[in-house]
């Protein structure tokens, strides 16, 4: 594996974590039917949703063309990145952040091949907020991917060769 270890393992604990997830929640806790469970309200909720686009709905269709497009569109994204981490080979931090976004687009992607939609599941409100919408795993590590290149992906190729110049 070598320098894509970080990446590569990254990833692929985020593919199972969320399929893992949303297998035992969705069909083992029977949320599909049930539709929600109260696990600590408001904080954490279980809902039901079935998305057909990409955030909050966004671009939700039923046509089975604007469902191969996003999982056309979350192939080629996570291709992308992964020959670019291994292009740039930036530090680690930048390879986890990729991890974190490849792992959750694929995740999301094997939904809508599987489901015609991804399995969204988890809802929290605080403080009086009412949030009314779901998420998943995969939603969570790809925002949290996304970031993680924005703030890393640059500082650390640049500390890296810094470090290769000596200083």
């Amino acid at each position: 594996m070598g320098p894509a270890r970080p990446l590569l393992l990254t990833a692929g604990m985020v593919f199972a974590v969320d399929q893992l997830l949303k297998v035992a929640i969705v069909f083992w806790l029977d949320l599909i039917n049930r539709g929600s469970i109260d696990v600590l309200p408001p904080y954490l909720n279980l809902r039901m949703a079935w998305n057909r686009g990409v955030n909050f709905g966004l671009f939700a269709g039923d046509s089975d063309v604007m469902r191969w497009f996003l999982v056309g569109l979350a192939v080629a994204i996570s291709a992308w990145v992964v020959w670019w981490m291994l292009t740039e080979r930036p530090g680690r931090r930048a390879m986890i952040s990729g991890g974190l976004l490849v792992g959750g687009a694929l995740g999301n992607g094997v939904d809508r091949v599987l489901y015609g939609a991804v399995a969204d599941f988890l809802n929290m409100s605080c403080c009086g907020i009412n949030n009314p919408y779901a998420f998943n795993v995969a939603d969570i590590s790809i925002f949290l991917g996304a970031i993680g290149l924005v703030l890393f992906a640059s500082g650390d190729a640049k500390a890296r060769d810094d470090g290769a110049k000596g200083g």
